[in-house]
């Protein structure tokens, strides 16, 4: 297997696009990779395309044609493939994107996520977003989304005295640090104290406890390490892309409040990277709720279990902590379009290790993690990149 390195990045705004189409912004991210890549696109041999629904929410299929068509590759005739993991859609479309580099069947490769959310309403949005779980014993019984993860939230209360007030730091810090992304849906910050004066979701889960709906779009380009420096003189390398999956439903689960596919692809990537959760510098975790990423934190060895909300409460977490977390804006803040997150959470791990991060650059970031699951953690997948 060869060593693999990101050569390229490029992302849309994030947010809601009312005057930007599907197609729009999947082209849109590509092309700004492929320029980033100093690359032409010819050079293009595979693409992966992350996406969750695009057949519901813009009613269109065939989506890995669609992109290479519009993206102008499609008289290249490569292979494009869509890509589908739920929430989890971009990561996988990264990890399969890093396989077939590794492999040696291609040498250069854009890995993208994509999604357009806002074009149907917010009830056949949220139905969609149920079916990244168990809809026959979750969905179907009255389960929403919020529901299953403030059922998680209760549990981790109840054993390990994690407060709402510890949830909501989540999500006051993850704002701050949106505050300085130009690519963030919701660039302002946000108290703690409002975060619990909104109106209760699922309890524990306030509505600002929640990520939202949002459209966008993400690529980066891949090559073999070792030609690298050919195309830029600031190369990321993918040091482990790793894939676990879990019991769909959470009633299946040995417990809720440890997603066990994050433990397993945390434990194995850490391995393949020679690198222990103290060597991270940085990470970007799915924080699709806050208590994901007090759950999240923990798994991933960051933090002893039951200690995360602690942690985010005493700042830890935050900039200059001891373990920067979603300096982003996370989910939370930055945007959530579900095939775009996965890759989107990797150009940030990107610009934090090329030092390009700006006010929320992370000092001295040599070694980033990026964690991104499907549903409730059926699907988790986590890369480790350094310089």
């Amino acid at each position: 297997m060869r060593e693999v390195a990101i050569i390229g990045i490029g992302n849309t705004r994030f947010g809601e696009l009312w005057d930007r189409s599907f197609r729009d912004i999947a082209v849109e991210a590509g092309v700004r990779a492929i320029e980033d890549a100093g690359i032409s696109g010819d050079e293009v041999e595979a693409l992966y395309g992350g996406n969750m629904s695009a057949g519901r929410f813009v009613e269109q299929e065939h989506i890995g044609a669609l992109i290479a068509d519009y993206s102008g590759l499609a008289s290249l005739h490569i292979p494009a493939t869509r890509v589908e993991a739920a929430c989890a859609s971009g990561g996988l479309a990264l990890h399969l994107a890093f396989l077939a580099v590794a492999s040696g069947w291609y040498d250069i490769v854009i890995a993208a996520g994509v999604e357009k959310m806002t074009d149907v309403s917010e009830d056949i949005a949220n139905d969609l977003l149920l079916s990244s779980v168990d809809r026959e014993w979750e969905a179907i019984c009255g389960a929403t989304l919020p529901a299953l993860f403030a059922q998680m939230a209760r549990a981790h209360m109840e054993k390990y005295g994690t407060t709402e007030e510890q949830m909501a730091k989540v999500a006051a810090k993850n704002h701050a640090n949106a505050v300085h992304n130009p690519i963030a849906q919701y660039r302002r910050p946000l108290s703690i104290d409002a975060v619990l004066a909104s109106p209760v979701v699922a309890e524990p889960l306030h509505m600002l406890d929640c990520s939202s709906i949002a459209d966008g779009a993400s690529a980066v380009v891949l090559c073999p390490a070792e030609d690298a420096r050919r195309y830029t003189d600031s190369p990321v390398y993918v040091k482990a892309s790793v894939q676990a999956s879990d019991s769909i439903a959470l009633h299946d689960r040995r417990e809720i409040t440890t997603m066990d596919a994050t433990v397993f692809a945390a434990r194995e990537a850490y391995k393949r990277a020679s690198v222990e959760p103290s060597g991270i510098s940085v990470a970007e975790v799915h924080d699709s709720y806050t208590i994901a990423e007090i759950i999240a934190i923990e798994d991933l060895g960051f933090f002893d279990k039951g200690k995360g909300g602690v942690a985010t409460l005493e700042g830890e977490t935050e900039i200059g902590g001891k373990i920067p977390i979603n300096p982003s804006g996370g989910l939370k803040a930055c945007g959530h379009p579900l095939g775009a997150t996965g890759i989107r959470q990797v150009t940030e791990i990107v610009t934090q290790l090329r030092g390009e991060a700006g006010k929320r650059q992370v000092p001295d970031a040599s070694t980033g993690l990026a964690h991104n699951i499907g549903g409730t953690g059926g699907t988790a997948i986590v890369h480790i990149l350094s310089t």
